[in-house]
């Protein structure tokens, strides 16, 4: 932990690699050096970064020599084939895939929630799926103060969550529906113009997609408690970018609308807009390009008095993916650098 001086980007060219690289230079990080990998596809390309020029290196087993600490934002079987090279090479990768989320051995963090579980890392650290990271920065704080027992949570997830393409083919469909012409969908199993998808995801136990069981296993791990129910349901939207959450918590004891707001405004990386009769709350539109997950709409579930309802909205590039997983290098190359200042 005393030597993290050099960090790589792997993935640097996507759409959340090129979050990465702009977080990494609004924040400044102790390193010394970075280094940007990536696939045959993008290899030998250049990135500008902090006003040098870089050139993309080939992601293989000898690349990871020299390197300290990753970013890596992969798919899921691109993280699979690199994470022997990288730990032959004493690499720490922060991997944004899901691919090492649910293995005992690798902490699943978000900064701000469990940053403690870091400690405990052998190499890998996982960041959690953009949906879950939302949801669960938004229940620590009530499940710190009365333990939260039950959980309601349906999602409304841009189409940015399919990568690239999800956008493209968003705007491909939306102008072919104004046209008046057929569209063939590429990237979704419908056309999601003017459409709602309520499938994201293979089908897993029980009728529940894949997404929705990562809400419900990824928010059990962070928050260290298998005993919380989670009834979960993700669904597309014809939205570009920035996911959208509604929530309906239990807790042991009633926690009120006035509460909630308060824990929520004194959480680090939560904003509060909640205000109905101004029409003041959270929408994609104005949350877009923002790090924090904001929350509104907050109010009591009048079914239960122990239960609170409220709207959560995150951009899910950003605090989704990106951010969380350079807040989490952040923390390390922090605490190695105060190491380094202590010997």
């Amino acid at each position: 932990m005393s030597s993290l001086r050099t960090l790589a980007v792997i993935g640097a060219t996507g759409a959340v690699g090129r979050i990465v690289l702009e977080q990494l230079a609004k924040r400044q990080l102790p390193v010394e050096r970075y280094v940007f990998l990536a696939s045959k596809r993008s290899a030998g390309s250049t990135i500008e970064f902090l006003g040098q020029t870089y050139q993309v290196g080939l992601m293989e087993p000898s690349a990871f020599q020299g390197i300290d600490l990753a970013i890596a934002s992969t798919p899921d079987e691109v993280a699979v084939e690199f994470m022997p090279w990288a730990r032959a090479a004493g690499t720490i990768v922060i991997d944004e895939s899901a691919a090492h989320r649910m293995l005992p051995e690798v902490p699943l963090v978000i900064p701000e929630v469990n940053a403690h579980a870091l400690a405990r890392h052998q190499g890998i650290i996982a960041s959690p799926n953009c949906s879950t990271t939302q949801l669960v920065v938004a229940l620590k704080p009530l499940h710190d103060a009365a333990r939260v027992k039950r959980v309601v949570v349906t999602t409304y997830q841009a189409t940015s969550g399919a990568g690239s393409a999800g956008p493209e083919e968003l705007a491909a469909g939306q102008q072919a529906a104004l046209a008046g012409q057929g569209f063939e969908p590429r990237t979704f199993q419908y056309p999601i113009a003017n459409n709602l998808i309520p499938q994201i995801g293979s089908h897993k136990e029980q009728g529940y997609t894949s997404e929705e069981m990562k809400l419900v296993y990824e928010t059990r791990k962070i928050l260290e408690d298998d005993s919380i129910q989670i009834g979960p349901t993700c669904v597309r939207v014809p939205v570009p970018n920035v996911h959208s959450e509604s929530v309906v918590v239990q807790t042991e004891r009633e926690v009120t609308p006035e509460e909630a707001r308060e824990l929520f405004a004194n959480f680090p990386g939560i904003t509060v807009w909640d205000d109905l009769q101004q029409k003041q709350y959270p929408m994609p539109l104005n949350v877009s390009g923002r790090d924090d997950v904001v929350i509104g709409r907050i109010r009591r579930d009048l079914s239960d008095r122990n239960s609170l309802a409220f709207w959560c909205v995150s951009d899910n590039l950003r605090k989704g993916a990106a951010t969380n997983a350079v807040q989490i290098a952040e923390v390390l190359c922090s605490a190695a650098a105060t190491a380094r200042c202590g010997t």
